[in-house]
C-alpha cells in the first residue's frame, strides 16, 4: 500500500540581490495561504549532499540499500523534502516568537508580522526569497517536485547602485567594488534565465520590479494565479509601506572604481534583451537536460573531494622526499653564515 503524503509546495523569489526579492516575498507572505521565512541559504547545497548519498547508496547494487530495495534518486530527494517541509510548519510559531521578539531589529512593520502570523490563515506554504538560490533552481526542484520559482529582474543600474550604496544604510558590504556588482547581476541573471528556459513558465514565472512598483495589483493578481492562489488586497499592503529596504536614492553616486566597459556592456545587452524577448512558452528539453548534467557534475566533484585532497597530500609528500632540503644540497650542514648557528 503506497502512503499518502502532504504535497510541499514551497515558493522561492530569485533574482539578483536588490531586485525586490525580500518586499516580494513579503507581499505573498501576507497571503493567506502563504508565510515568509527567512532567507535559509542552506537548500541549495544540500540538495548536492543529498545527490552524493543517493551515489553512495546505491554504489555496490544489491548490498546497497537505495539499490537493492530499488528506491529511485526522485524517491528520496522527494521524501526529505517533505521532511523539510514538515519541520517548516511545526517550528512555525517559533519563528513568529523570535520574530515578536526582534520585531525592531529586523525593522520589520508590525503589522507585516501581524499578516504574515497563524492568527492570519492556516498558511500551508512558504514562501523564501533567498537571491543565492538563482544557482540552484535545479536542486531544489529535486526536493521539492511542486515548487514554484519567482524570477525577479530589476534594472541592472539601480541594482549595482544599490548593491553598492548598501552599507552606508546597513553596514553591509554586499560587493566591494562595481565591476563585481555588474558581474553578480550578470551571472544571476543568466542562471535564472536557464531555469526559466528547463522549467517553462508553469514552474519560473518572470515578473519586471517596474512592473511590480508601476502596477502592483495587476502584477500580483498575476503571479498569485501563477501559485494558483486566489487574490487578496492584503499582498498589496508591504508595496505602500516600504519599497526599497535599502533607502538608497536614486541619483546616488557610485564611489568606487567604475566597472569595465566591456562588463557593463554585457550586463546592459542582457537587461534589454530580456525587456524585449517574452519569456519561452514552453520548457527546453536541452535546457533541462543541461542542468540535470550540472548538478550532476557538482554532485560528483564534491564527492570526490576528500579523495582528490589525500591524493594531493601524498603527491606533495613523495615530491618532499625526492627533492633535497637547502641543507642538505649544500653538502655540509654547519657551513653557515650565521656565527650564531655556528658549533663550538
Amino acid at each position: 500500500m503506497t502512503a499518502q503524503y502532504e504535497t510541499s509546495k514551497p515558493v522561492f523569489v530569485i533574482g539578483s540581490p536588490r531586485s525586490g526579492t525580500s518586499i516580494l516575498t513579503w507581499c505573498l507572505g501576507h497571503h493567506p495561504n502563504l508565510f515568509p521565512v527567512p532567507e535559509s541559504n542552506w537548500m541549495g547545497t544540500f540538495a548536492v549532499q543529498v545527490g552524493i548519498a543517493c551515489r553512495i547508496g546505491g554504489a555496490r547494487g544489491d548490498y546497497s540499500i537505495l539499490s537493492a530495495m530499488e528506491i529511485p534518486d526522485d524517491e528520496l530527494f522527494a521524501a526529505i523534502g517533505r521532511g523539510i517541509h514538515n519541520l517548516i510548519l511545526h517550528h512555525r510559531g517559533d519563528l513568529e516568537k523570535r520574530r515578536e521578539r526582534r520585531i525592531a531589529q529586523l525593522k520589520l512593520e508590525p503589522s507585516w508580522l501581524h499578516a504574515a502570523s497563524m492568527a492570519a490563515g492556516p498558511k500551508r506554504r512558504w514562501v523564501d526569497g533567498t537571491p543565492e538560490y538563482s544557482f540552484h533552481v535545479w536542486g531544489l526542484r529535486k526536493l521539492f517536485p511542486s515548487a514554484r520559482f519567482i524570477h525577479v529582474v530589476r534594472d541592472v543600474q539601480d541594482v549595482v547602485r544599490s548593491m553598492v550604496n548598501f552599507h552606508q544604510a546597513t553596514g553591509i558590504q554586499l560587493v566591494a567594488s562595481e565591476e563585481e556588482a555588474y558581474q553578480y547581476w550578470t551571472r544571476t541573471v543568466k542562471a535564472c534565465l536557464m531555469a526559466e528556459r528547463a522549467c517553462g513558465p508553469k514552474v519560473v514565472r518572470r515578473v519586471r520590479y517596474a512592473d511590480l512598483t508601476a502596477e502592483p495589483e495587476s502584477t500580483v493578481r498575476s503571479l498569485l494565479e501563477f501559485l494558483d492562489e486566489p487574490f487578496t488586497e492584503k499582498c498589496l499592503e508591504p508595496l505602500a509601506n516600504r519599497i526599497n529596504s535599502s533607502r538608497v536614492a536614486p541619483d546616488s553616486a557610485v564611489a568606487q572604481p567604475a566597472a569595465h566597459a566591456a562588463t557593463v556592456s554585457e550586463a546592459t545587452r542582457l537587461f534589454t534583451e530580456i525587456n524585449n524577448v517574452p519569456q519561452p512558452t514552453e520548457p527546453s528539453a536541452e535546457a533541462a537536460n543541461s542542468l540535470e548534467a550540472a548538478f550532476w557534475e557538482r554532485v560528483n566533484y564534491e564527492a570526490n573531494l576528500d579523495k582528490a585532497y589525500e591524493d594531493a597530500r601524498q603527491e606533495i609528500a613523495k615530491l618532499r622526499k625526492l627533492t633535497p632540503s637547502p641543507i642538505a644540497a649544500s653538502g655540509n650542514a654547519h657551513h653557515t653564515s650565521d656565527p650564531a648557528a655556528a658549533p663550538l
